[in-house]
């Protein structure tokens, strides 16, 4: 009779847990975003005027071919709890913008290098991957913006710092990427800070996420500078750091995220015009909320905007 007890109690403390209101719901994590395979994206429908716009080639197709980020970077563009099915918030502005033009979507994981050769050569149709919208790029590539490209400042949560400028780095150990904006950043940054007599910025690189992030729990370094979703997204996962500073993408001047389709291939009007239309039925608005992104939404969608400088 004992164990039978125990068994009823263990039944109804399960109950207790997940009821049948619970019955079927995804799963979230400690960001509140649900990273299971079953997403039920937020959904469009065509609009047969702006489809209209669509180059023939790939209306005759009947899909569009979308490059993301093979590597992964939640909540931008990462794999789901399969293991293989691309989520994020890069993947569901291109079902959006796919839907809006009548189109099938299919993604195409793979590298940063490579995404930019695919759209080039054609075999993408565009590119939504975080890419910033720069002069040079502006070369071979047309953009419809989607997004404020914000980078974030990143600590423990037990360090006392905040940044809102140079002199707030000053003689700090400072993780960054090579090679990206956020690096031009801090080095016009640093220079500035040592014209001033500051003490210079101690520089680290680091290739693996996982690396950095011990890095600064161990205090080796002060703060990371990166992509605002990626580090508000580990802040509110790990509980472990804080955004203590935000800046635009291009420093001194504003950045943009866009949709980036070869030059010259027409599709980016019927693109800029999907994510008009999505941004005015309230459609964009929810997947950014979806993915706590609301504090980098646009207004309006723009085709080929002043881009940050070429270097």
């Amino acid at each position: 009779m004992r164990r039978i007890a125990l068994l009823l109690a263990s039944l109804v403390a399960l109950s207790a847990c997940g009821g049948p209101a619970d019955a079927g719901k995804p799963a979230q994590n400690k960001a509140g975003v649900n990273t299971s395979p079953d997403q039920n994206r937020v959904r469009a429908t065509k609009n047969e005027q702006i489809a209209a716009k669509v180059p023939q080639a790939i209306r005759d197709r009947g899909e569009l071919v979308v490059g993301v980020d093979g590597k992964g970077s939640p909540p931008l563009t990462f794999r789901a709890d399969d293991d293989k099915t691309p989520v994020g918030v890069e993947t569901d502005i291109a079902q959006l913008v796919a839907d809006t033009l009548g189109l099938k979507l299919r993604f195409e994981p793979t590298s940063w290098e490579n995404l930019f050769l695919s759209v080039e050569s054609g075999q993408y149709d565009v590119g939504f991957s975080n890419i910033t919208v720069t002069e040079e790029r502006k070369d071979k590539y047309d953009f419809a913006t989607y997004r404020v490209d914000t980078i974030a400042f990143e600590t423990s949560t037990g360090n006392n710092i905040t940044v809102s400028g140079p002199k707030d780095i000053a003689g700090r150990r400072v993780a960054v990427t090579s090679g990206t904006n956020q690096e031009q950043i801090l080095l016009r940054w640093d220079a500035a800070n040592k014209a001033a007599g500051l003490k210079p910025v101690e520089f680290q690189y680091y290739t693996n996420a996982s690396d950095r992030y011990l890095a600064l729990k161990s205090g080796r370094i002060e703060l990371y500078v990166g992509p605002y979703p990626g580090s508000a997204y580990h802040a509110k996962v790990s509980g472990e750091t804080k955004i203590v500073g935000q800046v635009s993408g291009g420093g001194e001047i504003p950045a943009q995220i866009a949709g980036m389709t070869k030059k010259g291939s027409g599709l980016v009007t019927p693109v800029a015009d999907a994510l008009n239309e999505l941004i005015k039925n309230g459609e964009y608005a929810e997947v950014l909320a979806r993915w706590n992104l609301a504090n980098e939404a646009i207004t309006r969608s723009e085709i080929n905007p002043p881009g940050l400088p070429r270097k």
